[in-house]
């Protein structure tokens, strides 16, 4: 019975200790930081300025080049020659294509491995906000196993030293006694 009140305080202070703590453990964030992220390659465009700026430097090539070929070529001459400059403007559309194309492959290629690299780190985040629960969870379970298994312990002991102390108070009484034995 001494010392009980002290027991009690510290008995009181674990508990409160035990309570923040196991608030604290209950408030941990685990949730999936990947879990909102966007593919910013998605929205990718394709950039034709250059193409255009080509086509127009060279439609205003053509044009020069048969103002001042007219005289000279006739008009048989003319037509051949336009012919000639029609081939090669589809040539150049076609080297202008191809750049575009480029770029559209660029941007495909790019969202896709983003898209891939979000899916992986979804699935990474689900798994590490998991682990971080489940460590949640058996770092609690611990803790209130080794409470109970202390108060149950502090409980045994104090029933213990009471029954033992009361056992030694009767033992004693029952030697003054003449003739008391104590079985």
């Amino acid at each position: 019975m001494i010392g009980s009140g002290a027991r009690k305080r510290e008995q009181k202070a674990a508990q409160g200790e035990f309570n923040r703590n196991k608030t604290r453990m209950e408030g941990a964030d685990t949730s999936n930081l990947y879990k909102n992220q966007e593919n910013v390659y998605e929205d990718l465009t394709v950039n034709t300025k250059e193409a255009n700026f080509i086509a127009e430097q060279q439609n205003q090539g053509m044009a020069n080049t048969m103002d001042s070929l007219q005289g000279a070529a006739g008009g048989s001459g003319i037509a051949a020659l336009a012919q000639s400059l029609a081939n090669q403007q589809s040539t150049n559309a076609q080297g202008a294509a191809v750049s575009i194309g480029q770029q559209e492959a660029g941007n495909q290629a790019a969202g896709r491995q983003m898209a891939g690299q979000i899916q992986t780190n979804k699935i990474q985040g689900a798994y590490d906000s998991r682990a971080a629960e489940k460590d949640k969870v058996d770092t609690m379970f611990g803790m209130s196993q080794q409470r109970l298994a202390s108060a149950n312990e502090a409980q045994a002991d104090a029933t213990k030293a009471i029954v033992g102390g009361v056992a030694g108070v009767v033992k004693g009484g029952m030697s003054m006694i003449p003739g008391g034995t104590f079985v």
